[in-house]
């Protein structure tokens, strides 16, 4: 047998059992991690409820700007991997306005999804948004039309609020990479299939501002990024 033969024959022995020749690449790791309060937390603000009180009064409404837990976490706060590469997948999300609120507080989703904007409230809602580098979008929405869509091409934070009823204020933010997630109630969040490398991890929080951290992702490991928060000035 001559020495093609004998690579053919063991290339077709590798492919035969499984095995690749190439080497596997490095597993992807994680960062988790809590972003609390620094100080003490103001106690929850009641938004007095002015109109269409038959739907809009059925349940007590707070101040969403900043909602801090016992424990000190912070509910709501985007965190991002800043400046982080990979592939976006624009998608359908979902905008809410029940019970006059906005559902989710703030909506973060990749560059070029479209935001389905839901109005469960059978009553007149109008959409408006402030933004500087998407179109600005400003539209009523009576309780006839369910849905309206609205694409957001570019990435931006972006202010929403709701005209017919003036305490309805939340958020878009349209990012730049897929690596990203939102606080829960505790002020906990994570984020999962993260390449190995160095990242500069920046926390988002309305009414705080944002705070940058450097991390190590490891391959198959979590890495830790905890914040604290205090009010500017």
């Amino acid at each position: 047998m001559n020495r093609l033969s004998i690579f053919v024959a063991a290339c077709a022995a590798v492919a035969a059992v499984g095995i690749s020749t190439y080497p596997a690449a490095a597993a992807d790791g994680a960062i988790s991690g809590t972003v609390k309060y620094d100080g003490t937390a103001p106690a929850p603000k009641k938004v007095d409820i002015t109109k269409d009180k038959e739907v809009c009064g059925l349940k007590p409404h707070f101040d969403e700007s900043l909602i801090v837990g016992h424990d000190g976490g912070i509910a709501n706060a985007v965190v991002i991997l800043k400046g982080a590469k990979g592939e976006l997948k624009p998608q359908n999300v979902e905008f809410n306005q029940k019970g006059c609120d906005y559902q989710p507080h703030v909506l973060v989703f990749p560059a070029g999804s479209t935001v389905d904007i839901i109005n469960s409230d059978g009553i007149l809602h109008n959409i408006h948004t402030y933004s500087k580098i998407n179109p600005p979008f400003n539209m009523a929405q009576p309780k006839f039309k369910k849905k309206i869509e609205e694409k957001v091409e570019k990435p931006e934070v972006i202010r929403v609020t709701c005209d017919a009823h003036g305490w309805m204020k939340g958020w878009w933010i349209a990012t730049d990479t897929p690596y990203y997630a939102v606080t829960d109630a505790n002020g906990n969040y994570t984020i999962k299939d993260i390449p190995p490398g160095d990242y500069t991890v920046q926390v988002w929080q309305e009414k705080l501002g944002t705070q940058d951290q450097k991390v190590d992702v490891k391959g198959g490991a979590t890495a830790t990024a905890n914040f604290s928060l205090k009010p500017k000035g």
